[in-house]
């Protein structure tokens, strides 16, 4: 295997495939974008209510070669320019984790360069860097997604805290749960945040859990509070609802970042993951920053979903900090991020 200096020349091939997203992308010095590309599958699961892992894994295995061949073409490099090859190898779901891993290896040994196994959360926390090189350490990052809500402090990189977690759903989740239950489809986040344009999110007095305890998260109650409002006052508007839904889990998602902030001393404030799309808590969030005087960051739409191009910036920098990952690392469904203690 071919061992080249990691340095701003050094072209990492990323492929994503940990749940309903194909994507591959190339990034050269762990910053600059060649190319991105993503297959969506929501029109596949959109009549399920929610991602089916068995369909994922075959529309994976269907779209993969495509589309890093696309992401090839667009980044106008030949294959031999490919420096190394990463995926993410968990968390996921286990049959769409396996086809990018064989696919990324497979590469990796035909190319005769660096397999680098990623980590999707710690890709996550990479994505703003990616737009914004120059961010400045130490920062909070607020990830938000459909399988995990934290509060994560990034001192440098590799160099993550844990500050608080949810205990029981996701934010993304509860998004889902309560989209299904009023009957918006799926994805619950987008479907949510469309129509609470058209409700009033004073309309429903719905609980904040845990809104002045510590930095951890709880959106079960929330969830419960939203399906017996209903089922007691069936004819209440849906926009109310899904309006005054989201401004609940909006206000805890930022006083808690705007509090984790305060207390680690950090220099800016970051949102990652899926629900870092959402309109609402984009808006807020900037709000609160400015009105703390911290540095607020908002990755554009595109790097707040699954894509390829945060796995192959967070290859970039383990590539250079421990160098290949070996061969026989499994995917695993239930990874965690390490983190070092505060």
């Amino acid at each position: 295997m071919t061992l080249r200096p990691v340095d701003e020349t050094t072209v990492v091939l990323g492929i994503e495939t940990s749940c309903d997203e194909t994507a591959a992308s190339l990034v050269m010095g762990g910053e600059d974008v060649l190319s991105s590309v993503v297959s969506s599958q929501v029109d596949l699961h959109a009549q399920y209510g929610g991602v089916v892992p068995e369909i994922a894994s075959r529309a994976h295995l269907e779209l993969i070669n495509p589309v890093i061949a696309r992401a090839i073409v667009e980044a106008g490099v030949d294959e031999r320019r490919v420096d190394a090859v990463a995926a993410t190898i968990g968390p996921g779901l286990i049959g769409a984790l396996l086809v990018g891993v064989s696919a990324a290896k497979a590469l990796a040994l035909a190319w005769d360069v660096p397999f680098v196994g990623v980590n999707h959360l710690e890709a996550h926390l990479y994505a703003a860097f990616l737009e914004d090189p120059a961010l400045e350490l130490p920062l909070v990052v607020l990830l938000v997604s459909g399988g995990h809500t934290m509060l994560i402090e990034m001192r440098g990189h590799g160099d993550f805290s844990l500050l608080g977690r949810t205990i029981d759903d996701a934010a993304g989740e509860a998004f889902d749960k309560v989209a299904r239950f009023l009957g918006l489809g799926y994805p619950g986040g987008p479907a949510i945040d469309r129509i609470s344009d058209e409700g009033d999110p004073t309309a429903i007095a719905f609980p904040r859990a845990m809104l002045n305890e510590g930095l951890d998260f709880s959106f079960s109650g929330l969830k419960t509070s939203v399906l017996n409002h209903v089922r007691a006052n069936p004819d209440v508007a849906t926009a109310d609802v899904a309006a005054s839904f989201q401004m609940a889990v909006v206000d805890v998602l930022v006083a808690k970042a705007r509090r984790a902030a305060k207390e680690v001393g950090a220099k800016g404030l970051v949102l990652g993951g899926g629900v870092a799309a959402n309109s609402l808590l984009r808006e807020r969030f900037l709000d609160a920053c400015t009105a703390d005087g911290i540095r607020g960051f908002l990755p554009s739409r595109a790097m707040c979903t699954d894509n390829a191009a945060m796995i192959a910036a967070t290859a970039w920098h383990r590539l250079a900090a421990d160098g290949p990952t070996p061969l026989d690392v499994a995917a695993n469904p239930n990874l965690k991020l390490q983190f070092a203690p505060r």
